[in-house]
């Protein structure tokens, strides 16, 4: 089973690197682009038939090192 991960920043904490990135999108050219947020993309296979016990897994995974989850949010699909 294949597990994808999307890690970002909860709302109101501070993004230097989205701020940095609209700056640098916006020195080129692209000023349409706003509110740039940077996160982090992982994918893993499980040994793991079971989707519940996989989401256990993922889950555990995700709020014991993936995500700090003090500052982060985290979302996962399983394939």
């Amino acid at each position: 089973m294949k597990a994808k991960i999307h890690v970002t920043l909860k709302q109101g904490i501070l993004d230097p690197q989205g701020k940095a990135i609209e700056h640098a999108l916006e020195t080129l050219g692209f000023t349409n682009a706003g509110n740039v947020r940077m996160g982090k993309y992982l994918e893993l296979d499980l040994a793991e038939t079971d989707k519940g016990k996989a989401e256990v897994q993922v889950k555990a995974m995700c709020e014991k090192l993936l995500a700090n989850t003090i500052i982060e949010e985290y979302r996962y699909e399983l394939e």
